[in-house]
């Protein structure tokens, strides 16, 4: 078991030597070493470059590497030591921002003219300005009351779309055995229609109560909020018999961070500054499909 912690960069391009060189005097002033044990590899789509180091970065010293890394238009992971890929038996996934494209509770909004008044209290809770997101949802859901029921599916049809690289990660992830979960504050007749798309093999979220064809305002059953979200995701792993460590997470907001915390690898998708700090990797650049390439 390695007692390095492993940087891994991830790009769309072929990786500038410099970024080695910008990597190697940043960690002397930080006083410690970093070797690059990989050089640059080029995949069907991504390039790649691996590094070790002798030590665990502070938070501090993450954002830095990062932030060089994105001056070279670069992503970056920091691999735990210890971190084995090939026991990585479940990926689990947050939907809205990070699977797809938009936030549906926005778009559904839209049709009633509340887009901007859903959208400013969807932003608050994933920023974690707003903690209680069961209280945050039930106020966004109750300026949804009265719009027709069949918003929804102009929503799936005309404005969802799956994150670049999603149809690639649920392939390759399903190929590989991981049980794949995709678990949403968000509803169920979206969830639904990507696990059909897909192919995750479970998904769990909220579901919109409608009454004579049109939504009530109102939610039906326990809200999944952030715990719901971990506590799913120890289900899952009870179910394939490995601990959550053995688990690849992926999200954008601060309701995801509980699922993520602890995970093999937290993947950051385009997120919130919050999630990110906390996160293993940030994907800013590549696409979710990259996911494959740290348990490769």
């Amino acid at each position: 078991m390695s007692s390095h912690l492993t940087l891994v960069a991830l790009a769309n391009a072929p990786i500038p030597n410099e970024l080695n060189n910008a990597f190697i005097e940043h960690a002397k002033i930080l006083g410690i070493q970093i070797v690059q044990d990989e050089k640059e590899r080029a995949h069907s789509k991504y390039f790649t470059s691996r590094w070790t180091s002798s030590q665990v970065l502070m938070p501090e010293a993450r954002v830095a590497m990062r932030d060089i890394a994105a001056a070279y238009h670069t992503d970056l992971a920091f691999l735990s030591p210890g971190f084995k890929s090939s026991e990585v038996k479940v990926l689990a996934m947050d939907m809205d921002s990070t699977l797809i494209n938009i936030e549906c509770i926005d778009e559904i909004a839209d049709f009633n003219g509340k887009k901007v008044a859903v959208s400013e209290i969807t932003e608050a809770t994933t920023r974690d300005e707003i903690k209680d997101f069961k209280e945050s949802l039930r106020r966004r859901v109750a300026l949804l009351a009265g719009v027709s029921a069949n918003v929804l599916e102009s929503v799936y049809q005309e404005r969802l779309r799956p994150n670049p690289g999603a149809s690639e990660l649920l392939t390759g992830a399903n190929s590989s055995g991981l049980y794949t979960l995709l678990v949403s504050g968000g509803f169920t007749f979206f969830t639904e229609k990507l696990q059909q798309e897909l192919g995750f093999k479970q998904t769990q979220a909220n579901t919109l109560e409608i009454i004579d064809g049109k939504l009530t305002g109102r939610v039906v059953g326990d809200i999944v909020d952030g715990a719901a979200k971990a506590a799913y995701l120890e289900d899952a792993c009870a179910l394939m018999h490995c601990h959550k460590k053995n688990a690849i997470t992926m999200g954008d907001g601060s309701n995801d961070l509980p699922m993520m915390h602890g995970s093999g690898i937290s993947i950051a998708y385009r997120a919130k500054p919050i999630v990110k700090e906390k996160a293993d990797a940030a994907f800013d650049r590549v696409g979710l499909d990259a996911a494959l390439l740290l348990i490769a």
